[in-house]
């Protein structure tokens, strides 16, 4: 990782770390004598995809330096129920108190991981690739999106600052897309654009203004065919809108570069993992 995602991540911890824990583990502080140890495995209850071990054993090193944090399987592998993700040992006071904010982050970064392979193996015999969108969880979109990578998705912009993205509410209040082209281009910011096409009327005129990036937006299987048949590879087009399991390898089939899909990340269900402590 870059100094500058570590350094966001972290950022994110504490401030998750804060959130619960407060001025204290009013609980542990109580009953848990100080000088305590505890050895303990965090184990899977189902099959999946593991993401953010690594956050993990970093929430509970924000905690205590002393505590002994060991992976027992690399980012982005496949794991069945019942397998070990890691194990940790050291102040049973620290373990107490970051095992939920360390689990919540695991299971979450899982649950994206494990949902994004399944699209990507969907679409695999294809050209597209899976995007994720910015439909993430506030205050989390760094692990978000971190966690979309690890199952084999690709990002697609992280935030509104590193990518121009001309959506209908954008060409609505321009007046046309070739206005709202001109004036992003007119900015001189050197970023990528991209232009949303609700028709193929949309595309023609994305394709015209020389547009590298176009994106489908709710177009029907057979709009999309003919927006790939008509753009001969001279832009990347983007499909996007209502993308499902059930789905996502027919649109992939038509022929686009890209498909984003936002279950990735505002509905993935968490994965299923627990702190077992071993005596």
């Amino acid at each position: 990782m870059s100094s500058q995602l570590i350094a966001e991540i972290t950022a994110c911890l504490k401030h998750a770390l804060a959130e619960d824990v407060g001025a204290g583990d009013a609980t542990t502080e109580a009953i848990v004598p100080q000088g305590a140890t505890l050895r303990g495995q965090i184990i899977a209850k189902q099959n999946g995809i593991v993401a953010g071990v690594d956050v993990a054993a970093e929430v509970f090193r924000l905690l205590d330096t002393k505590i002994n944090f060991t992976a027992a399987i690399a980012e982005g592998g496949h794991i069945e129920a019942g397998g070990l993700i890691a194990e940790a040992d050291g102040s049973a006071r620290s373990l107490l108190t970051g095992e939920r904010t360390a689990l919540n982050l695991l299971n979450r970064m899982s649950g994206i991981a494990t949902l994004t392979r399944k699209f990507v193996d969907a679409v695999a015999h294809t050209r597209a690739t899976i995007l994720d969108t910015r439909k993430t969880a506030p205050g989390l979109r760094i692990l978000d999106k971190l966690a979309v990578r690890r199952g084999g998705g690709e990002n697609h912009r992280i935030g509104l600052y590193d990518m121009i993205l001309i959506k209908d509410n954008h060409i609505d209040f321009a007046g046309s897309i070739a206005e709202a082209v001109r004036r992003a281009r007119a900015a001189e910011t050197n970023l990528e654009i991209e232009v949303e096409a609700r028709t193929m009327a949309d595309v023609n005129a994305a394709l015209d203004l020389s547009i590298k990036r176009i994106l489908l937006d709710n177009m029907t299987l057979e709009t999309m065919r003919e927006a790939v048949t008509l753009n001969a590879n001279r832009a990347k087009l983007e499909a996007s809108g209502n993308v499902t399991l059930h789905n996502v390898t027919q649109i992939a089939e038509t022929g686009v570069d890209y498909i984003s899909v936002g279950a990735l990340t505002h509905s993935p269900a968490s994965f299923d993992s627990s702190f077992k402590w071993v005596a």
